[in-house]
This record gives C-alpha cells, sequence and structure tokens, in this order.
C-alpha cells in the first residue's frame, strides 16, 4: 500500500484498519438494539394509552399511571436480582429466558380483565425486562472494549428511544382503533420472534465457565462513584419521565391540542431521545463528565420552560420535542461509568444502573401522579420533573471533581498510582 510514491509503514496500514473497524460496531450490538426496542416500547406504550386502559378498566387515569410505576419497581427489584440469580448461566441463555418471559407476560396483559391482574402481570415482566437489560449492556460493552463502550451502550439503549419514535406512537395509533390490547398482542408475538434473533446472533460466552460469585459481585457496592452515577441514574431519568408519564393530559387539557395529535407528539419526542441518546454515546467516549453536567441542566431549564409556556399549543410541542433531545442523552455514558466504577463486577453494576433509572421513573411517575390531582393540576408532573432533574447537578459534579482530583493525585504519584487506579 503506498501514497505520494512511498509505501505505508505496517504499523500504520494496521491503525487505518483499527480506525475502520472502530467506526463499525458488532452485529450483536444491533441485535440488542432491537431487543430494547421491545422493552422500551412496553415501558412508555401505556403513557399512550392511559384514558383508554382507565375507561375500559374504569379506574381514574392517576391510577391506571401505577401500570407503569409498578413496572419501573419490578426493573429496580428484577435487574440486580435477576442477575444475581442468573451469575452462572450463558449469558444468551439469560437474554432467551427473559424474552419468552416478557412475551408470556403481554399475553396475560391482553387477556386480562381484573386492573390487580395486570399490574401483577406487568410487575413479572418488568423482572424479565430488567434481567434482558442488565445482561445486554454487559455483552455489547464486552464485545467493543472500553474504547467504544459509551457508543456501543448508546445504540442499544437507543433501541429504547427509537422505540418511542416507532413503537409508542404506533402503539398509540392501534390502541385508538382497535383497542389498547392490540398493542400488548403485537408485542407478545414480537417477543417470541425475538428469542430466536438472539439463539442465532448472541455469541455463545455466557458466565458458565467463569470463575464468578455472588461476593465479588457484591464488592461493587464498595465503590463511591459507583454510588453517585445510580444517584445521577434515577434523577436524570427521574425528572423527564414525571412530565413524561403524564404528558397527554397536559397536551390536550393545558395545550389544547387534540387527541388524535397527541401521539405525533410522543413521536417527536422520541426522535429527539433517539438523536439525544446516540449523541450521548459518542460524546460520552470523549467528554463524559462534561455530557453528565450540560445534558441535565438543559434538561431543567426545558422542564421549567415547560410549566411556564404549557398554555400555548406550539411552544410545549417544540419543548417536548427538546425533552427528549437533551433529557435521556447523559444515559449512555452513566451506563458505561456504571459498569466501569464497578470493577471486576460489570454485571451488578449495568443492573445497578438499570434499577436506578427505573427508581427515578417510579419515584417520579408517582411523585407526578400526586401533582397531578393536587391544586397544581395538570402542569404539576413538569413542576415536580423540574425538581428531580435539578437535582441531577449534585452528583454528576460530584463525579468529576472526584475524578479530577484522582487524575491529578495519578500524575503526582506516577505509574504506580496509574496501575492502581
Amino acid at each position: 500500500m503506498s501514497t505520494r510514491g512511498g509505501t505505508l509503514a505496517p504499523s500504520v496500514v494496521r491503525a487505518e484498519g483499527d480506525a475502520r473497524s472502530r467506526t463499525r460496531l458488532p452485529l450483536v450490538v444491533h441485535v440488542l438494539a432491537m431487543g430494547t426496542f421491545l422493552m422500551g416500547t412496553t415501558e412508555f406504550v401505556v403513557a399512550g394509552l392511559l384514558p383508554e386502559i382507565a375507561g375500559d378498566l374504569q379506574v381514574g387515569v392517576a391510577r391506571a399511571g401505577l401500570l407503569i410505576t409498578v413496572f419501573a419497581v419490578g426493573m429496580i427489584v428484577g435487574a440486580p436480582l435477576m442477575a444475581m440469580l442468573t451469575l452462572r448461566l450463558p449469558s444468551r441463555l439469560t437474554l432467551m429466558i427473559a424474552l419468552g418471559v416478557f412475551a408470556a407476560g403481554h399475553v396475560v396483559v391482553a387477556v386480562g380483565s381484573s386492573f390487580t391482574l395486570l399490574v401483577a402481570a406487568r410487575f413479572v415482566t418488568a423482572l424479565a425486562t430488567g434481567a434482558f437489560w442488565a445482561v445486554a449492556n454487559v455483552v455489547a460493552a464486552r464485545a467493543v472494549g472500553p474504547a467504544a463502550s459509551s457508543r456501543a451502550l448508546g445504540v442499544v439503549g437507543a433501541g429504547a428511544m427509537l422505540a418511542n419514535v416507532v413503537g409508542v406512537p404506533l402503539g398509540a395509533f392501534a390502541g385508538q382503533l382497535m383497542g389498547w390490547r392490540g398493542p400488548f398482542w403485537a408485542l407478545a408475538v414480537l417477543g417470541a420472534a425475538a428469542v430466536a434473533l438472539i439463539a442465532r446472533h448472541v455469541p455463545h460466552e455466557g458466565r458458565a465457565g467463569k470463575a464468578v460469585s455472588i461476593r465479588t459481585e457484591l464488592s461493587a457496592l464498595r465503590s463511591g462513584r459507583l454510588w453517585l452515577v445510580l444517584a445521577a441514574c434515577a434523577t436524570t431519568t427521574g425528572g423527564v419521565m414525571s412530565a413524561y408519564t403524564y404528558i397527554s393530559p397536559l397536551l390536550t387539557g393545558r395545550a389544547g391540542l387534540a387527541a388524535g395529535l397527541v401521539p405525533l407528539v410522543l413521536a417527536g419526542f422520541g426522535v429527539g431521545a433517539l438523536a439525544g441518546f446516540l449523541a450521548g454515546g459518542r460524546l460520552g467516549d470523549h467528554r463524559p463528565y462534561m455530557t453528565t453536567i450540560v445534558a441535565p441542566a438543559v434538561t431543567t431549564v426545558l422542564l421549567l420552560a415547560i410549566c411556564l409556556l404549557s398554555g400555548r399549543a406550539a411552544p410545549t410541542i417544540a419543548l417536548v420535542v427538546l425533552l427528549g433531545l437533551f433529557g435521556l442523552g447523559a444515559n449512555p455514558v452513566l451506563i458505561s461509568l456504571g459498569v466501569r466504577f464497578a470493577g471486576r463486577a460489570p454485571t451488578l453494576g449495568s443492573a445497578l444502573t438499570v434499577s436506578a433509572f427505573n427508581l427515578g421513573t417510579a419515584i417520579g411517575s408517582w411523585s407526578a401522579g400526586r401533582a397531578l390531582v393536587s391544586p397544581l393540576g395538570v402542569t404539576g408532573p413538569a413542576v415536580v420533573g423540574t425538581a428531580i432533574a435539578a437535582l441531577t447537578l449534585i452528583p454528576t459534579v460530584a463525579i468529576a471533581l472526584v475524578q479530577r482530583r484522582r487524575g491529578a493525585s495519578t500524575v503526582v504519584a506516577g505509574p504506580r498510582a496509574a496501575v492502581q487506579d
């Protein structure tokens, strides 16, 4: 190989090859993203179907919102619990079992007539979803290595963001045309089909043959930086989901938007979230700490603006789209940092970030539901979201300061400190 009449050194050729390989992620990353697309659709589709579900089951809209809250609680419990229970199982088998339970849970929701039964089915489905998401993050990170882990996790997480662009709006349209149970039948069928995709494309390189132990995994809990990451995961997602869970009543009852246009706004939020997630993943490989500070800062401003301008349709729609762009942009970086700061326990680190995200969703959606029936009315959820999102700056700034201090001490102490770090 030559250039300008000269011959490139082998090291240059290898460097170019490495650069090309870094531009392409392994196929398994995209297969896992398809799985998270289903997970994201089922978690968020209820937000677009709340009035229909509430009317059919004869419960209030705020109570129907518990279907979102209980799903988040199930993922809080399921991600670390299932990560521990499946520690010695191959990753591929764990992913397949999780998708099988996912499909079965949606069948129960599609045929159930009792609100209590639906809540129970959503909880069990969430346990499986938490297991899938935690293991998928680790499989994706290992497939690309540390240099591109934020980008790979951004793609995996973008599957859930794509759900807001395609899955949730289609689910809302389908729910209005054929009844709210239709989307759950579709998710059951797609979940069953995804089992075959995972079996074919995810490598058989699970944890069965590795010397792993629960004690080793639990050692990650001693990391102070990990706890800061988890706090940021909870608040950044809680702030956004507080407003998003009850965005339909805000758009129709306050901004005066027709109910038929709500799915289009949800799609706009999803497009913004997809773009923000992918951009956040790319930025996170180069400027992780700046990304985790700027994204929640902008999110707080956007939520405050929604509180103030929600009486006008056009500004509210624009702000919801921007909320999608910035609101979840730090998430792939936080997942990557969680896996990194967990040290020898990446699976538990990944699982705990999933739990933290959903803890934020559970607290945020519950608080927003209470605010919805308060004197604040339909703007209450956005007010709650503003306060929660602002709290994200505390742990993210703390992480940046700790890392700067550790970096300075490494420079002073020399190579030995770098190795220990």
